[in-house]
């Protein structure tokens, strides 16, 4: 066959298989003879005396934004009105079988139902959109939107904290004697996870109010959004920080007070706490109903810091102690230098070796004039430190000194206050109007060396007391304030009512 042939073939069946659509002109008449006598004013039932029934829920797409500092849930939802229409329905028989029509929200009467605690600029949010009604007069409104709804925040527990925000909806105008509702769950099926967080359930439920002006009630039904915050964000952009600054508060009493770093580190640590304090305030709202458990957390980390300085200048304070000034006093020693350290297990630089030292030294017995005439004759001296001064008794006098390091005074005279009068007192009773006058000068200055000797001993074992006390002082705070920074962070944290269910979802899935 050529190509005309098959071009009239295929029309032939074509006119023959395919029907032809009715459906434009049917549905014309239909909304020309829906609308004939019909008012959007009119409320859609045969009897004034009779209650429209309104069934109502809505889809939750997602939770967009948790405004804390303003209060303010903004969501995705669907809303789901249905309720019957009186004057629209139709036989479908009669128009050629069309079962469902549709029709712009403001040509029929739709109920005014709002969402009461809306926070947008416009009140109503929703997108008006057509309106589906089926030949038994059941009309179908789902309207989407972008709710932006008042929620009381409570912050008490941030960051394991767990909101419940209430949508509230219902009729503008209607009473209950002319509109009721009738609640329907909530659809979370299509969902959109939030990375911040988690949807726990959407429960409802039908309130009636009745108020002094009117007798009858008015119906709303109310949908708690219940959430939980996902808390890894904050773990690690907050808590853990702030857990390390306050481990680093405590190396201020492992750093040697002669580094003159303590008072630095301390400060910085107080700095850097307040850093982060500062954002967690940009994030809370300005209420002072509650705390936030993470602002407690910070303010008593700040106190734990603040105290660990004040405690940082006594130690300071007593470590670098004038000699010249005032003594320790005896309480002071006696807590200091021996309960605590005693409690410590601390024991002073040198204490072993100066102990030894003083127990092995041979006794002196009392000079006498054979002593000291024998110690005259005797060989010469092949100590450095031994000084011999000859007058006319053959009179020797002697210093000697300790370790530097021993760290108290065991004296660096052999012969002490006593000894030197009663060696005078030799010199001068065997013959004091034949000692030269250089001689005599020798020995004063003698004694002046040997007095000098004994005050910076004084002093230098002053020091080191004050010394030793300071650094019982920097072990102390050490376990006083680790262990208060740990029961405080355990105490602190553990205290929120879902912290164990939020650290076991959220760090370790």
């Amino acid at each position: 066959m050529d190509f005309p042939g098959n071009c009239l073939l295929f029309l032939a069946v074509t006119a023959l298989t395919v029907k032809v659509s009715l459906q434009g002109p049917n549905q014309r008449r239909l909304y020309n003879d829906l609308m004939r006598d019909y008012s959007p004013l009119e409320r859609p039932v045969f009897n004034d005396s009779q209650t429209l029934t309104v069934h109502f829920g809505l889809t939750l797409n997602q939770i967009m934004d948790v405004d804390e500092k303003n209060q303010v849930l903004t969501t995705n939802i669907w809303l789901q009105l249905f309720w019957d229409d009186d004057y629209l329905r139709w036989n479908t028989s009669a128009y050629a079988g069309i079962n469902n029509v549709r029709f712009p929200d403001h040509l029929i009467w739709k109920p005014d139902i709002l969402l009461y605690n809306s926070a947008d600029e416009r009140f109503d949010a929703t997108f008006h959109t057509n309106i589906l009604v089926n030949s038994s007069g059941t009309c179908s409104y789902i309207p989407p939107g972008i709710f932006k709804s008042t929620c009381s925040i409570d912050v008490r527990w941030f960051p394991f904290d767990v909101q419940r925000c209430e949508l509230k909806f219902g009729s503008w105008t209607y009473g209950g004697w002319s509109l009721d509702l009738k609640m329907l769950e909530a659809d979370t099926s299509s969902y959109i996870a939030n990375g911040e967080w988690d949807l726990i359930e959407v429960p409802g439920r039908k309130n009636d109010r009745s108020y002094d002006c009117c007798e009858e009630t008015y119906p709303d039904i109310t949908f708690t959004v219940v959430m939980r915050r996902r808390t890894l964000y904050y773990g690690l952009n907050l808590l853990i920080p702030c857990v390390l600054i306050s481990t680093l508060a405590l190396l201020v009493f492992l750093l040697p007070a002669d580094s003159g770093e303590k008072i630095s580190l301390g400060i910085t640590v107080l700095l850097s706490l307040t850093v982060f304090m500062l954002l967690v305030a940009e994030i809370m709202p300005a209420t002072s109903d509650s705390v936030p458990l993470i602002a407690q957390y910070f303010a008593t980390t700040m106190v734990i810091v603040g105290l660990s300085v004040i405690a940082t200048v006594m130690v300071l304070q007593y470590h670098h102690h004038d000699p010249n000034g005032s003594k320790m006093p005896k309480w002071t020693r006696v807590i200091l230098l021996n309960w605590c350290a005693w409690f410590l297990r601390m024991k002073r630089p040198g204490e072993e070796r100066v102990r030894s030292a003083c127990h092995n030294k041979a006794p002196r017995s009392s000079l006498s004039s054979m002593d000291i005439n024998a110690r005259a004759s005797a060989a010469q001296p092949t100590n450095d430190n031994v000084l011999y001064v000859r007058g006319l008794g053959g009179v020797p006098y002697s210093t000697a000194t300790t370790s530097p390091d021993s760290g108290v005074l065991c004296g660096r005279l052999v012969g002490r206050t006593g000894e030197d009068e009663m060696l005078l007192s030799t010199v001068h009773s065997s013959s004091v109007a034949s000692v030269e006058p250089e001689l005599a000068k020798i020995l004063d200055e003698v004694r002046y060396i040997a007095k000098r000797f004994h005050d910076q001993d004084e002093d230098e074992s002053v020091c080191n007391e004050w010394k030793f006390a300071a650094s019982v002082i920097d072990r102390l705070c050490l376990m006083a304030f680790s262990l208060f920074t740990i029961l405080c962070t355990i105490g602190i944290l553990m205290s929120a009512p879902n912290f164990v269910e939020a650290i076991s979802k959220d760090f370790f899935n």
